[in-house]
């Protein structure tokens, strides 16, 4: 994760576009007074469950419905 920093003059100047980067970029952002840092900006981690996490991640390649030119030993 990439860490970028700001003094807190122009945090205070452009607080919501930054804050906005830090949510779309997922970097967090330390914000300095005189070159020491004062703060730290970090994005916020969604708790996402697993159920349904690789939804859309497939892909079918051939028909998936016709029956199978191959008996197998469990149809015996």
């Amino acid at each position: 994760m990439k860490t970028n920093t700001v003094p807190a003059g122009e945090f205070k100047a452009k607080c919501l576009k930054l804050l906005e980067e830090v949510a779309e970029t997922h970097e967090s952002l330390i914000v300095t007074k005189r070159g020491k840092p004062l703060a730290k900006v970090v994005p916020i981690r969604e708790n996402k469950t697993l159920f349904g996490a690789m939804k859309g991640t497939g892909v079918i390649l051939g028909d998936i419905i016709s029956p199978l030119d191959v008996e197998w030993d469990a149809m015996k």
